[in-house]
């Protein structure tokens, strides 16, 4: 395509562009929300329009060419890796954003929930100074929360019309409750709290989250602190660590206990045994395994 018979980009220069605007624009569409997704979106398709037509106005006004009467064509070859070049990035790209955008989500959700479960826990148990120091970090790590997802919305959730106004009636609540949590009665501060839950497993269970998803990742950041302690060939730091992972494994195992998550357990408890043996040779290889099985189970129904 010529526009008005002036074009100053080579094939080469326009290939390239091409793949900046799909670059810009999968990011936008994946990554980004807000000012900076319309940016992106405006970039690649500026970018876009100057690889169709093969003009580029900025070139016209500082004079530059990268097109020559002398230029070889490029070959069917050429075209062809070209290609596939843009298909990889758009289909990998594809998928990896909308799994990574998931996964990140689900990492974000599980830190601010877990200050959600410890303030709801001793509200229940009427210990105040506990709830207020988790209500103190929950406000904040809520707070960060809902300004990053109330203006992005990962891939999972753009067909959500509800999951923002769903967000901001959590926040309500949370920022509702400071004096009551601080100087009313917990017990029906826990009551208030409990309607937190619903919410979120709505917002879950509407875009296709699974509870199994959610306790993958939250065993994940507790099997890490096992894997980094067996490397280090640390064993009173992995036999302390232990029960907190055995916990995330056991929330894992009451949605699903199936082969593969058994798998997950028998690595685990392979690594443990062989720390309270004095094993250290191969602790590390078998933290790997551990690893390896869960990453497994992730991917596939993460």
């Amino acid at each position: 395509m010529k526009l008005y018979g002036y074009q100053n980009e080579g094939t080469v220069d326009r290939y390239i562009r091409l793949i900046i605007a799909e670059l810009f624009i999968l990011g936008a569409y994946f990554w980004l929300g807000g000012f900076f997704q319309v940016v992106a979106y405006v970039a690649g398709g500026v970018i876009l329009f100057t690889s169709l037509t093969g003009f580029c106005g900025v070139y016209k006004v500082l004079g530059v060419k990268t097109i020559s009467d002398k230029s070889k064509p490029v070959s069917k070859y050429s075209k062809g890796i070209f290609i596939a070049i843009f298909l990889v990035i758009a289909i990998v790209g594809s998928y990896y954003s909308a799994f990574f955008s998931k996964k990140f989500f689900l990492d974000d959700y599980s830190r601010m929930n877990n200050y959600y479960k410890q303030t709801l826990f001793f509200t229940g148990q009427d210990k105040r100074a506990e709830a207020v120091s988790n209500y103190d970090v929950l406000v904040v790590e809520y707070a960060g929360f809902l300004s990053k997802y109330s203006t992005y919305q990962p891939y999972a959730f753009k067909a959500d019309s509800n999951f923002t106004s769903d967000l901001k009636k959590v926040s309500d609540i949370i920022s509702s409750s400071k004096d009551a949590v601080y100087s009313g009665d917990l017990n029906q501060t826990h009551l208030v709290f409990e309607t937190i839950r619903p919410i979120f497993q709505d917002i879950l269970k509407r875009n296709n989250f699974s509870l199994l998803a959610i306790a993958l990742v939250d065993f994940h950041d507790a099997m890490e602190k096992i894997i980094a302690a067996a490397d280090a060939k640390d064993s009173v730091q992995l036999l302390s660590v232990y029960p907190e992972v055995d916990t995330k494994l056991k929330a894992v195992e009451e949605i699903v206990n199936d082969g593969e998550i058994q798998l997950i357990r028998a690595k685990l408890e392979e690594v443990v045994s062989m720390a309270k043996a004095g094993q250290f040779e191969g602790l590390s290889a078998k933290a790997a395994e551990l690893k390896s099985s869960f990453v497994k189970v992730y991917l596939k129904r993460g």
